[in-house]
């Protein structure tokens, strides 16, 4: 691939509108190369706050192309795994004049189909569980009663972090196969299900940029899926995060880089799929050993949280040598103080829960009294503006993330900067983190 310089100035279209989007924004604005950054129409209310609002609707390519050319937009960072299935970074990228941070559509199927990258991994014998695919319920049910041990039933879709039930007992899978595969509750994104083994362990997601030939992987990251303290409840996409992380230590990042990012990379090398964006490895760590859960083909949310606050290298360029494939060229470096984000939620999610709830306590979560060298970050995810009040607009809400010292006090300052957010319903975990605060 030819060398192409980045920029002194880069204007940057960033596509996306949740908390994932706004971290990266912030860390994007923060640039010695930052130009113009816009955001989309439907972006959240931080978003909006920090930067220009494109006009024309991320729906329509080509107008959304044509919009780019005139505005002079180099860079187009892609946040969420929708876009990437729809294959916008094929439509929107225009060498030399500009290139996009994301993979293309066959890159982004080792998120969208959880089949194919079951396949993939099996192939570069990248280890994971053992799984079985399934587009007939019968069939699938059979298999269930037979089982005698737990099992993990998956969407093999996008389902927004929700398609994935863990079952401890034959009557659990038995509900979520059905919930797949008879009452349809996923849509089109559960027509085929994954039924594989159920790994015990800690999680750790360990997040790689890759420019096709080389990848650079990023400080670690431990996010806590459940809805509930203690991980009880449903499964959602996200209720915080920290970075780094004691489990990721640097004997198990080198086995994850050996056994799992070179092969896939490999794998995707050997298909003729250039990977040009964030290859995340969801990995349970066994007592066999760490073994890929899934992989997803973005920047993680709220992991994305945790981790921009940690960042010390310039965002801009990173993404820039990540899509022209000159990685080799950079250096990236973290803070050395911990972050931790917790997510701050309207009443009744992951379920259905009511919008247009007017948000206060902002301005005094920002002020909690901490100490001189401790911070706190707000980065909206479901907000709005609506008659010039903030008020929600989704399930998760607002990210308070927090650097501190140590996990366990940004974990505390975090919560407690959570606790002055004020929305009618609102909730949040209070124990993100905690599996670190005996480590």
């Amino acid at each position: 691939m030819a060398r192409f310089r980045c920029p002194e100035t880069v204007n940057v279209l960033l596509l996306g509108t949740g908390g994932r989007e706004h971290a990266l924004a912030w860390r994007l604005k923060k640039s010695k190369r930052i130009g113009t950054l816009w955001v989309e129409a439907d972006a959240n209310a931080g978003l909006q706050e920090i930067a220009r609002v494109c006009p024309e609707p991320v729906g329509d390519v080509f107008r959304l192309a044509r919009w780019c050319e005139r505005e002079d937009i180099a860079l187009v960072v892609i946040g969420p795994e929708g876009l990437l299935h729809a294959d916008i970074a094929t439509k929107l990228s225009d060498p030399p004049k500009r290139f996009v941070f994301g993979p293309n559509r066959a890159g982004a199927q080792l998120e969208w189909d959880k089949a194919f990258a079951k396949q993939v991994m099996r192939a570069a014998t990248v280890p994971t569980a053992d799984a079985r695919v399934f587009t007939d319920a019968e069939q699938a049910l059979a298999y269930v009663a037979t089982r005698v041990d737990g099992c993990v039933v998956k969407a093999t879709g996008l389902c927004a972090g929700k398609g994935v039930v863990v079952c401890k007992t034959i009557d659990e899978a038995t509900r979520a196969v059905e919930d797949c595969l008879v009452r349809k509750v996923f849509g089109d994104a559960g027509l085929t299900i994954l039924i594989e083994d159920l790994l015990e362990g800690p999680e750790v997601s360990v997040l790689a940029l890759c420019d096709g030939q080389s990848f650079w992987v990023l400080d670690a990251a431990q996010d806590h899926k459940r809805v509930g303290d203690g991980d009880t409840g449903p499964n959602t996409g996200g209720m915080g995060a920290f970075s780094p992380t004691s489990k990721a230590t640097p004997e198990l990042l080198r086995v994850v880089e050996r056994d799992v990012l070179v092969p896939t990379v490999d794998a995707l090398k050997r298909m003729d799929i250039p990977f040009r964006g964030v290859l995340y490895a969801g990995m349970m760590v066994t007592p066999a050993g760490p073994k890929v859960l899934e992989f997803n083909t973005r920047f993680g949310d709220p992991e994305t949280q945790p981790i921009m606050a940690r960042l010390k290298a310039d965002l801009v360029e990173l993404c820039w040598a990540t899509a022209t494939g000159q990685l080799a060229e950079v250096e990236v470096s973290f803070d050395r103080r911990a972050a931790c984000c917790v997510v701050v939620c309207s009443k009744g999610y992951p379920g259905s829960y009511a919008k247009g709830l007017e948000i206060t306590g902002l301005d005094d979560a920002r002020s909690i009294e901490r100490a001189p060298d401790e911070e706190v970050l707000i980065f909206h995810a479901g907000t709005m503006r609506k008659h010039g009040k903030l008020v929600t607009n989704g399930g998760r809400v607002i990210g308070v993330t927090a650097l501190a010292a140590t996990v366990r006090r940004a974990s505390e300052l975090a919560t407690a900067a959570a606790a002055k957010i004020r929305f009618e319903g609102a909730f949040f975990r209070r124990d993100i983190g905690i599996s670190e605060h005996s480590s």
